[in-house]
C-alpha cells in the first residue's frame, strides 16, 4: 500500500464508474510502495457527462496520468490532444499519459486480452473469434485480435449507441488491416448462432454479469456454448461469471478477466513511470481475494 506522500508525489488516476469493485487502486499501489516509486493511484467516480472536465482536472492538477474505464472510454476522446494508433482504430482508450500537459490517449485492453490468451495456452492466430459488446474494451480487443492474426471476428452489438461506432470500427480495421471482420445485430439470434457454432473463440466484452452490473449471462441460449470452445470473460469480480460458470459446465475451456486486467496494466505502468512493473508481485495482488 502507499508509504507515504510527499510533496513531489506524481497522481495517477482511475476514471469511471462504477468503480467500486476495481482492484487496480490496491494493484497500483502496492507494486508503486514495493519499487519505492513516488507515485500514487486514486479512484475517482465519474461519469460520461464528465469527461471533458476530467481532462481539464488533469492538466491543473497536474496528474501523470490515468486509467479510464466504462462510460469513459470513447466520451473523452474528443477532448485529448492525440491518439496512439491502436487507440485511433479502436476509437477508445483505457489509458492516458500526461506530458506536460499534452494528453495521449493509449489502448492496452487489447494487448492485455491478447496476452491472456497466450499465458493460457490457446492459440488464436488463424482463428475465429466472437466478441459480445461493442463498447471500448469489445473493441480494443477486436482491434488487437486483427493485429495478431485472428483471421475472422464477428463483432456483435445491440443497435443502441455503440452500434454505429462500432460500424465505423469495423470499416477501419477491414481498410486498413484487410481482416475479415463483421458487425452483427445482438437481437439476430439465427445468425449469432451460425457465427457461434464456426468459432473457436467466443468474448464476452459487455457488463453483463459483473458485481454492481446488470446481473445474468451474456449469451442469451447456453446451448450454444460446446466442448473445446474457448469462451472469454474480460469482467473479473466475480472471477467466474454467470457465462464462464455455464462454459465449464458443458467442456469448454475458460479464461476469466483477471489476466487481461493484470497484463493491461504493463504497458500502461510502463509509460507513466518509465520502470518496468513489478508483474509477479501485481499478480499475487490482483488474483487474491478475487472470487
Amino acid at each position: 500500500m502507499v508509504s507515504r506522500i510527499s510533496g513531489r508525489t506524481r497522481v495517477i488516476g482511475l476514471f469511471g464508474s462504477p468503480i467500486g469493485h476495481s482492484r487496480s487502486p490496491l494493484m497500483q499501489n502496492t507494486v508503486f510502495a514495493a519499487m519505492g516509486l513516488d507515485f500514487v493511484y486514486v479512484p475517482f467516480d465519474t461519469g460520461a457527462r464528465d469527461a471533458a472536465e476530467v481532462v481539464q482536472a488533469m492538466r491543473v492538477l497536474n496528474l501523470s496520468g490515468a486509467n479510464v474505464t466504462m462510460p469513459l472510454k470513447r466520451a473523452i476522446l474528443p477532448h485529448l490532444d492525440h491518439l496512439s494508433p491502436a487507440a485511433d482504430l479502436a476509437g477508445a482508450v483505457n489509458v492516458i499519459v500526461n506530458d506536460g500537459g499534452v494528453l495521449t490517449g493509449h489502448l492496452t485492453d487489447g494487448e492485455g486480452f491478447m496476452s491472456s490468451l497466450a499465458e493460457a495456452g490457446v492459440p488464436y492466430a488463424g482463428r475465429r473469434m466472437v466478441l459480445l459488446g461493442a463498447g471500448g474494451a469489445g473493441m480494443a480487443v477486436a482491434v488487437q485480435a486483427a493485429l495478431e492474426g485472428v483471421s475472422a471476428i464477428t463483432l456483435v452489438n445491440r443497435r443502441d449507441g455503440f452500434f454505429e461506432a462500432a460500424g465505423a470500427m469495423v470499416a477501419r480495421v477491414r481498410n486498413r488491416l484487410g481482416c475479415g471482420i463483421t458487425l452483427q445485430d445482438l437481437d439476430g439470434r439465427e445468425a449469432l448462432a451460425e457465427a457461434i457454432g464456426a468459432a473457436n473463440i467466443l468474448v464476452n466484452a459487455t457488463p453483463v454479469g459483473m458485481h454492481g452490473a446488470e446481473p445474468g449471462m451474456a449469451l442469451h441460449d447456453a446451448g450454444l456454448l460446446r466442448p473445446g470452445l474457448v469462451v472469454c470473460d474480460l469482467i473479473y469480480v466475480p472471477r467466474e461469471t454467470p457465462l464462464l460458470a455455464q462454459a465449464a459446465r458443458r467442456g469448454c475451456v475458460t479464461v476469466s478477466g483477471l489476466g487481461m486486467q493484470l497484463y493491461q496494466a504493463v504497458p500502461a505502468f510502463r509509460m507513466w513511470t518509465g520502470q518496468e512493473m513489478d508483474v509477479e508481485l501485481a499478480r499475487r495482488v490482483l488474483f487474491e481475494g478475487a472470487e
